[in-house]
C-alpha cells in the first residue's frame, strides 16, 4: 500500500514550472520586443541604408546656407544701428575714438591692408610616399586636420597679424576653428578644403611666423612626403570684411 503522502493525489497535482521553460519564454519575449522596437523604429524603412547619414548631412548643408543668410541680415542691421547713432550725435569726439578703437579690436570693421594667404588643401587620395625611408600613408595622413589650421591662425597671430580671414569669414576672439572629419564648422556654417586663411599684416614677419611654427614644421613632412597641399601667397592690399555675426557668448549655467 503506498503512502497518500507520496502519491500525486496527495500530492494536491500541484504543477512546478521547469526552470528550461521559464528561460525559453524568457527569450522569446525578449525577441519580440527587440522585433516590435526595430520595426516601430524603422517605421517600414530599411534600417540599415545610408539614407539617415545623407539626410543629416542636407541639414548640415541647408543650416550652413541658412546661417550664412542670417549673418548677412544681421550685418546689414548693425550698419543701419551705426548709421542712425552717427546721424544722432550725443558722444564726444573722445567717446568716437575709444569706440572706433574697440571695434576695430573686435574685429566687427572692415580691415585693409597687406596681406597673405596659406592655402591648405587635401594630398590625392592615391598618394604614396614621395621620399625613401617613409611608410606608405594612411587616410589620416592624406587630409587636413584641424590641428593644422589652428596652427597656421595662431603663427599668423603670433607674426603680428591685425586680422585675420578663414575662407570668407572674419576671426573674433570668440572664433573657433574645428573639424567634424575632412569638413570645417566655423561660425555655424560649414566649409570643405582647400581651406585658405587670410592675414592683414607686415608680409615678411607673417611668413617668418609661419616658417618658425613647430607645428607648421611638421605639417610640411607630410606636405613634402605624402603630398597634402601647402601655398603660401602674398596678396598685397586687401580688405577684410567686418565680422557679421552674433556676440553674444553662450556659457554653461549651474542647474538649480
Amino acid at each position: 500500500m503506498s503512502n497518500s503522502a507520496d502519491s500525486p493525489e496527495g500530492a494536491g497535482r500541484h504543477t512546478r514550472w521547469r526552470p528550461v521553460r521559464v528561460l525559453t519564454g524568457a527569450v522569446f519575449a525578449l525577441a519580440g520586443l527587440i522585433f516590435f522596437t526595430s520595426f516601430n523604429t524603422a517605421k517600414g524603412t530599411n534600417i540599415r541604408t545610408d539614407a539617415s547619414l545623407l539626410k543629416l548631412s542636407d541639414l548640415i548643408q541647408e543650416r550652413s546656407h541658412k546661417n550664412g543668410a542670417l549673418e548677412e541680415s544681421n550685418g546689414s542691421l548693425r550698419d543701419d544701428v551705426e548709421a542712425l547713432a552717427q546721424r544722432d550725435g550725443g558722444g564726444t569726439k573722445a567717446d568716437d575714438a575709444r569706440l572706433k578703437a574697440l571695434e576695430d579690436n573686435a574685429g566687427t570693421k572692415a580691415l585693409s591692408g597687406k596681406a597673405v594667404t596659406v592655402t591648405l588643401a587635401d594630398a590625392p587620395p592615391d598618394a604614396t610616399a614621395k621620399l625613401p625611408g617613409y611608410p606608405e600613408p594612411q587616410p589620416n595622413d592624406l587630409v587636413i586636420h584641424q590641428q593644422d589650421l589652428q596652427a597656421v591662425v595662431n603663427a599668423l597671430w603670433q607674426g603680428g597679424a591685425k586680422g585675420i580671414k578663414v575662407m570668407d569669414q572674419r576671426l573674433i576672439s570668440t572664433s573657433a576653428v574645428r573639424c567634424v572629419g575632412n569638413t570645417l564648422i566655423l561660425q555655424g556654417r560649414v566649409y570643405s578644403p582647400p581651406y585658405k586663411v587670410t592675414a592683414v599684416g607686415d608680409p615678411d614677419k607673417l611668413k617668418d611666423a609661419l616658417a618658425a611654427s613647430p607645428e607648421i614644421q611638421n605639417y610640411m613632412l607630410y606636405v613634402n612626403a605624402y603630398g597634402l597641399g601647402w601655398k603660401v601667397d602674398d596678396d598685397g592690399a586687401v580688405t577684410l570684411p567686418g565680422y557679421s555675426g552674433t556676440v553674444d557668448l553662450h556659457y554653461a549655467k549651474p542647474v538649480e
